[in-house]
């Protein structure tokens, strides 16, 4: 099993809307990928509820069978679609990929 995590600092105003709507439409957008991309074995979100300098906005952490299933997620044109948008509207980004 492969665990993808994505942490994201966002900018406080992009694509003419603030900080939390832009968090809002990320959200919801990746929350309809394991409908469309079935390699998606979990998919889970979550909001920094305690705003400290060190922290990111939003998290992202998915499961996959292997890394293979990881690749056709991360490849698949809807996925790449939210990336898209997620480049817009973030501050940067951390990624790790672990197996468990």
């Amino acid at each position: 099993m492969i665990k993808h995590v994505v942490m994201w600092k966002f900018k406080e105003e992009a694509e003419g809307k603030t900080k939390q709507e832009n968090m809002d439409i990320v959200r919801n957008r990746l929350y309809s990928l394991p409908a469309i991309i079935p390699e998606i074995r979990r998919l889970e979100i979550g909001y920094d509820i305690k705003h400290t300098d060190m922290s990111a906005d939003l998290v992202l952490i998915t499961e996959f069978d292997t890394l293979e299933t990881l690749e056709i997620y991360a490849k698949h044109p809807d996925h790449q679609l939210v990336s898209q948008y997620v480049r817009k509207v973030i501050e940067n980004r951390v990624v790790i990929d672990f197996q468990i």
